[in-house]
């Protein structure tokens, strides 16, 4: 369980000893200096946490607060190959740190161990940076660089792995996600792009149980021994809900439950138009097997049926997009894809140290946060910001710093609530509905 010494420790391992040590090894600091690893990581990563946008001289101002006086021409100096090699070093020591809080108090996630969130979002980089970070856009200036961010985010304890980085051109099914372990009668829940046969199987070997999306183009065995399509699978069946034995791949035979539920009209005629949209823009056609599937929810998992149904299975699919939520908050409110400079070593260093500010923001969302499922996480961090220079003058003081995270703690825990809704309920209204029996 999260604790504030534990967080406090974390903190301060990461942005003073640690970053004294990448500094050296890096050669960002080679003699003695006021500006020194830790002071400059500081500076910057607790800057941005309070201010994203922050200017070279309101950073000055944070650094003034660390007790370090510098000009803003002289901080700006300092943006260089190799602080960019030095926060980067830093940013891994941050993720290597891994801190959960009090489980999040939902029924039905408690009956897997852990529940995985797969995801990944990418920043696209200035051109420069396209032999270092390959974007997806090739000759294009405007997408050839760009830096992919690979995250598990364990949605019970909210546990943040991550983020991984990896360059913009490759596929999520390269990630390190892939294989990463995985706790026996935990769930995985990602989306079609780290599909995988072969990870599945891993999985299922862990005796780690998967949710996903129904790929199109997988095969499926019955339990008569009858090789079928999805689209003609499912066109085979009259029932307008769906849950049957499968065996998924040509070779690979993966035992698993397929999941479907026809839509509503209107829902179906819209993802069509959608479709249709997306394809002309893409200056391609949509297949028929698409447009026919448009007419279904439809997932495959290996969660056995005595431990969830098809209606519980489509709302914890949803869970999904709390990692896109979290994606969202690092990008509108932490401005981790940003920046005021336009020198290529200057706002790659930037994206260093915004991320590990958004680690550190992670951190203290655990500390009392995390275990109330109506908890605001922009609200949160906002509030976060707000006390952002008090961590900042507390960060050489190991009982400042618990005072200061016992102040947040406590602000944490009386507000950011998320309003309900009657009408298109949040994840976390469904998901306790299951257990309260509104959604009966």
């Amino acid at each position: 369980m999260t604790t504030i010494p534990r967080v406090v420790e974390a903190m301060q391992t990461v942005l003073t000893t640690k970053a004294d040590e990448a500094a050296n090894e890096t050669g960002f600091v080679q003699r003695k200096s006021k500006m020194d690893g830790a002071s400059f990581a500081q500076t910057l990563v607790l800057g941005w946490l309070q201010n994203p946008g922050a200017t070279l001289e309101e950073l000055t101002q944070t650094s003034a607060a660390l007790g370090v006086i510098i000009t803003p021409q002289g901080l700006e100096q300092r943006f260089s190959e190799s602080a960019a090699q030095f926060l980067q070093k830093v940013l891994e020591e941050a993720v290597n740190r891994v801190i959960s809080a009090e489980p999040v108090a939902i029924p039905i996630l408690q009956r897997f161990t852990a529940t995985y969130l797969d995801d990944s979002t990418t920043v696209t980089l200035p051109q420069e940076f396209a032999n270092v970070w390959p974007g997806s856009g090739y000759a294009d200036p405007e997408t050839c660089a760009g830096l992919k961010l690979q995250v598990r985010l364990e949605y019970t304890q909210g546990t943040l792995h991550g983020p991984f980085l990896q360059d913009g051109r490759s596929h999520d099914r390269k990630s390190v996600l892939q294989q990463m372990p995985v706790a026996a009668h935990s769930l995985r829940i990602a989306d079609l792009g780290y599909w995988s046969l072969d990870a599945l199987k891993e999985h299922g070997s862990q005796d780690g149980y998967w949710l996903f999306r129904a790929h199109v183009q997988t095969k499926l065995y019955t339990q008569d021994g009858q090789i079928w399509s999805l689209v003609e699978l499912l066109q085979s069946i009259p029932d307008a809900e769906i849950d049957i034995p499968v065996q998924l791949g040509v070779q690979a035979r993966i035992p698993a439950r397929l999941l479907a539920v026809r839509v509503p009209q209107e829902v179906a005629d819209k993802r069509r138009r959608a479709l249709h949209k997306e394809a002309r823009h893409k200056g391609q056609a949509v297949s028929k097997d698409r447009l026919a599937l448009a007419d279904w929810n439809i997932f495959v998992t290996s969660v056995p049926v005595e431990l969830l149904t098809v209606r519980e299975a489509l709302i914890l699919a949803r869970v999904r997009w709390q990692i896109e939520l979290l994606f969202k908050l690092w990008k509108s409110h932490g401005q981790i894809d940003e920046w005021r400079s336009r020198k290529p070593w200057r706002i790659l260093c930037e994206v260093y140290a915004k991320l590990v500010s958004m680690i550190i923001q992670h951190w203290l969302l655990l500390l009392s946060c995390w275990r109330f499922p109506d908890r605001s996480w922009v609200k949160a961090a906002t509030t976060i910001r707000n006390h952002a220079i008090t961590l900042t003058c507390s960060i050489a003081s190991t009982q400042a710093l618990s005072y200061a995270m016992e102040t947040i703690q406590r602000c944490l825990s009386v507000g950011c609530r998320i309003n309900k809704r009657k009408d298109q309920q949040h994840t976390y209204q469904l998901l306790l509905g299951l257990s309260d029996g509104s959604l009966a």
